[in-house]
């Protein structure tokens, strides 16, 4: 396509933003105030019938389409929070009794309304959704709270909105923070999926014993490899998942697809329900056997038979789900099937960057040693003498 001088900037501009979505470098999350951000007027004093929300003329209008934009930011997969300083039974009202507000409570992973500092709310809200903070992006009309959170949480993304409502669209479009390059069926959920983990979190803090919290959730796992109907997802996780992921290798389903059929590598795919929800698929694995990657020197320094040597090519799970035993159960799964096609090691490798430090002891805590004189991280274990770590899901 032949394209004039002036246009390039911006097929660049919008180029790069696809790659950062797919090395992993996109926002995740919409944090959202709610008087004179969502509709106009304050509910407190308005009243939920008497805010500025709405088709008809008037500034109403501009907020209406505003709501549509976060409308289909949630339906790809965007997580959509709610961070208002407002008593929470008044600021649910327009949600519920409003028939002109296109958002509803449904669209709302996380609700925190207040009168608490607004950093506080925002760091609660993280410690649910389990996601970094420089995947958030914090949208409020009052300048005082925009500093606030800057100050207090630097990385989170906190656009300078415009004075004017009727300018929000236009500039949040030129600022394209959303971009992703790809979405699945499974994203259409993900808020449901919050909705839950916000209620697991609520239950948990009724149990004094972490074991008697993770017997009662009924967990299951169903694994598979690699499938027709997984491989979006499976390609979708690579590229979103940055804190657990071990060694940050992002996959496009048509690379997801070759490892399938490739017979020196085997792929898993993990889901997980228990009693309050389906999780979708939210761990994968790749093993690749370390006779068929000789030209990767470093794997090979102080390690023998590597006919008999599994190598851990990827490991990478979604951080809602953690702390609830399914390291273990990934481990046990891995392990099982090392000893049904004849390995004596499995390797794994840890390579560090800005976000996976929280993994950076991952295989010493299940059991690895570290092997000495390696380029990198690397870590080995002894699959004739493992024993199965404790877990507390069943396999589907």
């Amino acid at each position: 396509m032949i394209l004039s001088i002036d246009a390039l900037p911006y097929v660049a501009f919008r180029t790069l933003d696809i790659i950062c979505s797919i090395e992993g470098k996109f926002k995740k999350c919409l944090i959202l105030d709610l008087d004179n951000t969502v509709w106009g007027g304050v509910v407190g004093d308005d009243g939920w019938e008497n805010i500025q929300v709405g088709h008809s003329l008037g500034i109403g209008k501009a907020f209406s389409e505003f709501q549509q934009w976060v409308k289909k930011l949630k339906n790809r997969g965007i997580i959509v929070c709610v961070c208002s300083k407002n008593d929470e039974d008044k600021a649910k009202e327009p949600f519920v009794k409003n028939p002109e507000m296109v958002l509803k409570l449904d669209d709302i992973s996380v609700f925190v309304a207040n009168w608490d500092n607004k950093a506080d709310n925002i760091r609660s809200i993280q410690s649910v959704l389990n996601i970094s903070f420089d995947s958030m992006v914090f949208l409020d009309d009052n300048p005082f709270e925009r500093n606030l959170v800057r100050e207090n949480i630097p990385e989170i993304s906190v656009p300078e909105l415009p004075v004017d409502p009727g300018e929000y669209l236009e500039f949040l479009y030129t600022l394209n923070l959303f971009e992703t390059a790809s979405y699945s069926s499974a994203d259409k959920d993900r808020t449901k999926q919050y909705q839950v983990e916000a209620q697991r979190a609520s239950t948990s803090k009724k149990f004094t014993n972490e074991s008697d919290f993770l017997k009662s959730l009924n967990m299951g796992s169903e694994v598979s490899g690699f499938t027709s109907f997984n491989t979006p997802r499976v390609a979708q996780l690579s590229q979103r998942s940055n804190q657990f992921n071990l060694r940050t290798i992002r996959y496009t389903e048509d690379q997801i697809i070759a490892i399938e059929n490739d017979p020196n590598q085997k792929g898993f795919a993990f889901s997980l329900e228990d009693k309050f929800g389906d999780n979708g698929l939210i761990a994968v694995v790749i093993l690749q056997n370390l006779s068929s990657i000789k030209n990767h020197s470093v794997y090979f320094r102080n390690i023998t038979n590597h006919e008999q040597n599994l190598f851990i090519d990827s490991w990478f799970m979604s951080c809602r789900v953690l702390k609830r035993s399914m390291e273990n159960f990934t481990l046990n799964t891995i392990v099982a099937w090392a000893k049904e096609n004849g390995y004596k090691k499995i390797i794994g490798e840890y390579l560090p960057t800005q976000k996976n430090g929280m993994v950076a002891e991952h295989y010493t805590g299940l059991g690895f040693i570290k092997l000495k004189g390696s380029e990198s991280s690397l870590f080995e274990l002894d699959v004739e003498t493992y024993l199965n770590r404790e877990c507390f899901i069943n396999v589907k």
